[in-house]
Order: C-alpha cells, then structure tokens, then sequence
C-alpha cells in the first residue's frame, strides 16, 4: 500500500507539473519585466531604452499587460549586464536591449568576455542609426573618396582615426577600410562617443566613424566639424543631402547601418518569446515610440517574423565575425 501511495502521489504530482509549465507560459507575464541596458543612465542607449518604457512602462509595457523596468549596468564593453542576463532565469523577465558591439564583438575583442553571440535569442530588431565619416572641419578631404586619397598621399604621417575601442563596430569597419583600400591609419581610442566628438571638433583627432546624432548635426551646422558620408548602402531619411561612400569610388561595396535589438537567453520557453515578439512589434507601430526614435536619429525597425529576427541576428554575427578574422582581431 506504502508503494502504490508513494507511485499514485508521483503520478499526480508529475501530472500537475507538466499542467503548471504550460500555465505559466500562458500567463506571461505575472510580474513586471526588466529591460537591462548595459551602459548608464544618459547615453543613447539609456534613452532607446525610455522610448519604450517612459512613462511608468508604457508602450511596450501597455502592449505586455505588466510594468516594464529600465536597468542600468555598464562595464566591460556592456558585457556585464548581458552576463546579468544570463544569469538570470531563462523565463523571459530580463530581456536585453543589444547591439552588435556588445554580444557579437565584446567576446571577440575582450578575453575576460566568455558569453557568445549564440548564447543569446534575438526577440525583435528595434531601431537602426545611421553611420557617419565625420572629420576635423579644416581636414583637406571632402568626400570618402579624397580622405582615402589623402590617406595615401600621408603613409609617412598616417591620418588619425578615433573609436570607442578596440574591438568595437567603429575599430573594426575603419580596420576592414584600411585592408582594402591599402591605406595605413593611426587609431586614437576613446573611453565614449562624446569625449571623441568633441576632440574631432577641437581638432585633436583627423576623422572617425560614428554614428550620426543630433550633436554632430549641430556641431556640422555650425561649421566645427564636416560629414563626408554615411556607410549605409541607401542615403537614410535623415541625411539626404549627404552621399554614402558607395556612391564613389574607392568603398563601392561598404554597407553598414549599426542596429539595437530586445534579446533573451535562447532557451527561453517559445510562447513567452513569441508574446515578448508580439508586444515589441506592436510597440513598434505607434506613431509616438516612431517620432520619438526619429527625433534621436534612429529608424524604427520594421516589423519582423521571429524566423526572420534569427535570420537576420546569425547573418550579422557570422559577418562580424569573418570581418574579425580578416583584420585578425584576437582578444586582448
């Protein structure tokens, strides 16, 4: 009898436990969400951030039925806060706002970054930025095609290029640039966009990719600085009049738009997925979230199939990658 008790209270509670994993799924979200942005409060990707969540987790917190929270933790290249997600439960109430810099390259450029592009499942692509050549305003180039041109006249005193670092999207485009074209440049890195804005603009540095804001126009406005080209294959909306860089001559096939995306870690159970990819494409749709990221000189990203999002996240990645390999970008 003890046997047959202990085998009909095992069956009944397997049965309840299989009951309660579909239920839970059904039900998300129970609690608010967070939404981890991995650097501080302030910098454009704090600001992405409140788009969807400000104020008291709206938009995409109205489309989830629960509050969505904004959480800031930078450090190391942003690795620490998807590492913060990682360590979480796998359950959906931490999703990760990235870009390639920080799950795709940050482990590539970075020997203390152990997590991998794959650890992770991308949810919704959810805004692009245009980015820019932007040079000192009295560098003797005005178009992509004469800074390359110049960049050759001065193999003896190479021109300086400013990044956030070694390893990120800007380094490693401008080390793609300098492999194909045979040209030789000196890299100035910089702890963030702004200190190196500002030293472009005092002349203390030749030129730099970046990615165009509401500053640099104004900084280009005001004659501080000059835009040459954008690096998208398409001239963007929000810079019409300014040539990309495969209109020219010398980087007929450079195509590269920097890009955030809401991540989760890839064994996260599939109906959650699909409600958190639901939600952030109806987000996605209101004219206020589109205005307000336009107004930060981004694109809202179009709405997306999750098939599509994975697609389009593995491709980026084995892109990266192979441009990493190329300039033998090894962990430092």
């Amino acid at each position: 009898m003890t046997t047959s008790f202990f085998r009909s209270a095992l069956c009944l509670a397997c049965g309840l436990m299989l009951a309660a994993g579909p239920a839970s799924a059904d039900s998300f979200p129970t609690k608010p969400v967070n939404l981890m942005v991995p650097y501080p409060a302030g910098g454009p990707s704090d600001a992405t951030a409140r788009i969807f969540t400000v104020p008291l987790g709206k938009a995409l917190g109205k489309a989830l039925g629960q509050q969505v929270i904004v959480e800031n933790l930078g450090g190391v290249s942003g690795a620490m806060a998807a590492q913060k997600v990682l360590a979480a439960p796998a359950d959906g109430y931490y999703i990760f706002q990235g870009s390639p810099n920080e799950i795709i390259l940050s482990p590539l450029a970075n020997a203390a970054v152990k997590l991998k592009a794959e650890d992770f499942r991308m949810v919704h692509p959810v805004a692009e930025a245009v980015m820019v050549f932007v040079a000192r305003k009295d560098l003797p180039a005005n178009s992509v095609d004469e800074l390359i041109a110049l960049a050759r006249k001065s193999a003896d005193k190479p021109l300086s290029y400013g990044s956030v670092g070694i390893g990120s999207l800007y380094h490693l485009i401008l080390e793609k640039v300098q492999l194909d074209t045979g040209v030789k440049l000196m890299h100035a890195p910089y702890k963030g966009n702004a200190p190196l804005l500002q030293d472009i603009g005092g002349g203390q540095v030749d030129f730099a990719v970046l990615v165009y804001s509401a500053a640099m126009g104004a900084l280009a406005e005001q004659g501080r600085l000059k835009i040459l080209g954008q690096l998208g294959g398409q001239r963007s909306e929000l810079l019409k009049n300014v040539p990309t860089a495969s209109e020219g001559k010398e980087l007929k096939n450079v195509n590269y738009k920097t890009w955030s995306g809401f991540f989760v870690r890839k064994n996260t159970p599939e109906d959650v997925v699909q409600k958190l990819h639901q939600a952030i494409g109806t987000t996605l749709k209101e004219t206020s979230v589109r205005e307000q990221l336009a107004a930060q000189t981004q694109q809202a990203s179009p709405s997306t199939t999750l098939a599509d999002s994975a697609k389009f996240y593995e491709a980026e990645t084995a892109r990266y990658r192979d441009i990493a390999k190329s300039i033998r970008l090894e962990p430092q």
